[in-house]
């Protein structure tokens, strides 16, 4: 289909050259570094825009805060679908706030954004220890959003988070 063929090449080349194999990306702690630096300068940037109105329309982001301890005792494959979640709700709602955001700044942090999660998503996709395709039918904790920033504090928080500790756990298995 066109949209996940779109999707595919902004992950291809969102994701640099000979990095593109997910266990490489897991191995080389760089790359997740970078998507934090990343995140956390779409953060900064989107905080810069002026004037951001807040959202007419709340936004429902996924609540990423989690115990390291409950982390920790979970399978790699229950990690793995409670961060697509996360990603899915997340994507969700950026979408609903791109809707809203005409300022020109705040627009282009958005779809940004956007693309960072999605080839997450995708990413993550490629790691299944489950046969059948992935199907977002799941439900995490949330809160309602009206600050675009809120939007971006909430990816960090996911990629600094839930994202970095899963690549570690994937990485003790596949990096030996």
């Amino acid at each position: 289909s066109p949209p996940g063929l779109l999707l595919l090449t902004s992950f291809l080349l969102h994701v640099e050259e000979g990095h593109a194999s997910p266990t490489r990306l897991v191995c080389d702690n760089r790359l997740i570094q970078k998507y934090i630096g990343e995140a956390k300068d779409m953060e900064k940037r989107a905080g810069h825009c002026q004037a951001l109105p807040a959202l007419s329309c709340p936004t429902v982001l996924p609540l990423v805060d989690f115990s390291l301890q409950q982390w920790k005792s979970k399978s790699n494959e229950i990690k793995r679908q409670e961060i697509l979640c996360d990603l899915a709700l997340l994507v969700g709602a950026v979408a609903g706030a791109q809707g809203q955001v005409t300022q020109e700044c705040g627009a282009r942090q958005l779809s940004q954004l956007y693309q960072h999660a999605n080839s997450f998503i995708l990413l993550l996709q490629t790691f299944s220890w489950e046969a059948g395709p992935w199907e977002p039918g799941c439900s995490p904790r949330s809160m309602e959003q009206t600050h675009i920033t809120g939007i971006f504090l909430t990816y960090r928080q996911l990629v600094q988070g839930k994202l970095r500790f899963f690549f570690h756990d994937l990485a003790k298995d596949l990096c030996k």
